[in-house]
């Protein structure tokens, strides 16, 4: 069994795509995005996906002309499906990705609409039942199929909100080759009606390998927590490993608002290309 430990580590937009919104529940935000990755070479759009009688909206980004290529599932922080959302995906995408980001929120509302954080959480996040957000994803997987992809090079990639559910998510679905989790929260309590699992719950039972990324300045996600999971993990069987950055805080990888980390962010993706590959969803 590959021991788990925490590692101190220091070292244009596609047609109908998302981010029109965001601006107000992300407040404040930095004055521009870092990094704004192009669509030369690719394929973008938009589909619907339509679970249970729900439509839900889907970016998809892939190499132009391209198909039988992986697939990486990302999701998306509390502030929902916008322009850094889909720019991630397109990163993805430039590694040779099928790279998808669903609307997860949209039974509950839309989140560029909420005027502060406080709100957000409780007329949106809050009220998300983990078990729709689990059968989206599959619909996700499903349309993947349905699209050329290859299903068994799988890999799901979230952060904040969406660190949560890829640690949930890696252990709803086996099919799944590899997931990375960025600063998600593993330990609440009480839990929100319909969210009764949270990460430090599956661990010991986890079997697909996650990379977990975080910051030791992340006041919402205590390093203590942190050591918590690791234990956890410790007691399982999964190739799973968490980095923590000393230097960051949350979000540090959110290059549209003042909390990125530039070095966390890259040695992170970096960090997340090569756990992919290594585990067979690359």
């Amino acid at each position: 069994m590959t021991e788990r430990r925490m590692a101190m580590n220091d070292n244009a937009s596609a047609p109908q795509a998302p981010g029109n919104g965001f601006a107000a529940a992300a407040q404040p935000v930095a004055a521009q995005s870092v990094i704004h990755t192009d669509t030369d070479g690719l394929a973008a759009g938009m589909a619907t996906l339509t679970v249970d009688g729900q439509d839900i909206p889907l970016y998809h980004v892939r190499p132009a002309g391209q198909d039988k290529l992986p697939v990486m599932i990302v999701v998306s922080e509390i502030f929902g499906l916008h322009e850094h959302i889909a720019d991630v995906a397109r990163r993805f995408a430039k590694q040779g990705y099928l790279a998808l980001a669903p609307d997860l929120f949209v039974r509950q509302g839309d989140p560029s609409t909420i005027p502060d954080i406080n709100t957000l959480m409780a007329r949106i996040i809050r009220k998300v039942p983990d078990a729709h957000v689990m059968g989206d994803l599959d619909a996700c997987v499903a349309w993947a199929a349905k699209n050329g992809a290859d299903v068994d090079r799988l890999g799901v990639n979230g952060f904040c909100w969406g660190g949560r559910i890829t640690w949930l998510y890696a252990a709803h679905n086996p099919r799944v080759k590899a997931a990375v989790a960025w600063y998600g929260k593993l330990v609440a309590d009480p839990n929100p009606p319909g969210q009764p699992t949270h990460p430090i719950h599956i661990a010991s039972s986890l079997t697909v390998p996650v990379l977990g990324l975080y910051g030791a300045k992340d006041t919402g996600i205590p390093v203590a927590t942190v050591e918590q999971m690791i234990a956890a993990l410790g007691a399982g069987t999964s190739d799973s490993a968490i980095v923590v950055y000393p230097d960051a805080g949350h979000a540090f990888n959110a290059d549209y608002r003042p909390t990125y980390n530039a070095k966390a962010a890259r040695d992170g993706f970096a960090r997340a290309l090569a756990w992919f590959r290594e585990h067979g969803a690359g």
